[in-house]
């Protein structure tokens, strides 16, 4: 339910694709991928976690990338013309 409540309040599902350096071999770059919702374009939640990232984990960040979906849209409600039971 608290997913639903985020997407009503404007959340959309938020992907990141980052890139880091191996804290024991600095010319290596290993991949993440985090996922949430998060408020477009600021990205509160990102934004916290790559903070945390940088504070806590010993892999320097090489790059971030970005993607976001709308997962309840306008095309996913449609009238029905047909109104019957089913026994």
């Amino acid at each position: 339910m608290a997913d639903l409540t985020k997407q009503l309040g404007n959340y959309r599902l938020t992907t990141a694709q980052i890139y880091y350096h191996m804290p024991d071999s600095s010319n290596l770059l290993q991949e993440f991928i985090w996922q949430d919702y998060d408020l477009a374009p600021q990205f509160p939640e990102l934004k916290s976690f790559l903070d945390f990232w940088t504070r806590e984990i010993e892999g320097k960040l090489h790059s971030v990338y970005v993607a976001k979906r709308e997962i309840i849209t306008t095309s996913d409600y449609r009238a029905s013309d047909w109104l019957g039971t089913v026994q």
